[in-house]
């Protein structure tokens, strides 16, 4: 069985140049459940600081994708190399009832070395007065912005986000789509961000992916400036040819 194995970055002595650039490289992998290929040679590449939505049907493999970026599963056949720091913002915030939300930005790191910076970090997020909150306290929105704080606090080279705001209402979610764009400019991860929204792909990705039948059958660069605008011509014509490749044909 395959192992998920770390990838030297260019800061690193010997490294060759095709590789120093990235922060993932997914070459041939394979997973099998219940007899079922979920990926079936799916090959990606993550350059540093690059931002990557990843779109595709409910079981097309994305999460798994993702999982295996992270180190969570094994892959049967192929190879997975990583950043070593990588971290991931799940669709539930994963936080712990019992510790209040700064010990939660410091979960598993020393809180006396690490304090100032996770004040810093909730401070960015917009909760900085939130700091000696409950979980239970929090809105959903403001429990998401907890899980960013934690992962950037991390310093990740790659941050994957799992349709971390697929849970929250229309307002909270373009409101959060606003701020990982601005942390993502600020503190330049590579990003990979898994989601079912084709207008959020196309809003925050330099690079959006479809998966289909275990492949990947779209890798396409979003040419459009920053800030992106629904309706646009070109916003929307990218948003047709996304959904047609997802077999969506919207009817007026």
């Amino acid at each position: 069985m395959a192992a998920t194995s770390k990838l030297r970055l260019a800061t690193d002595a010997g490294v060759a140049p095709a590789q120093a650039a990235l922060a993932a490289r997914v070459t041939g992998v394979r997973k099998v459940f219940d007899g079922k290929a979920v990926l079936d040679g799916v090959d990606l590449s993550i350059g540093q600081g690059e931002f990557i939505a990843l779109l595709g049907k409910s079981g097309s493999g994305k999460t798994t994708l993702l999982r295996m970026l992270a180190g969570l599963d094994d892959v049967d056949s192929g190879s997975v190399l990583v950043a070593e720091r990588r971290t991931v913002v799940f669709q539930e915030p994963r936080l712990v009832p019992s510790k209040r939300v700064l010990d939660n930005v410091l979960l598993g790191l020393d809180r006396r070395s690490q304090r100032q910076a996770a004040l810093a970090a909730l401070d960015e997020v917009g909760l900085a007065s939130h700091a000696d909150a409950w979980p239970a306290t929090l809105s959903g929105g403001e429990a998401q912005r907890v899980a960013l704080a934690r992962a950037l606090l991390r310093a990740p080279q790659l941050l994957m986000l799992d349709e971390p705001f697929a849970a929250l209402d229309a307002l909270t979610r373009i409101k959060m789509q606003a701020l990982v764009a601005q942390l993502c400019r600020r503190h330049q991860p590579a990003v990979l961000l898994v989601t079912h929204d084709v207008d959020e792909a196309i809003q925050l990705a330099d690079r959006v992916l479809v998966l289909s039948g275990g492949r990947t059958v779209l890798d396409e660069r979003i040419g459009l400036d920053h800030p992106r605008q629904r309706g646009a011509d070109q916003f929307d014509r990218l948003r047709v040819r996304l959904l047609r490749t997802l077999g969506v044909t919207e009817t007026p």
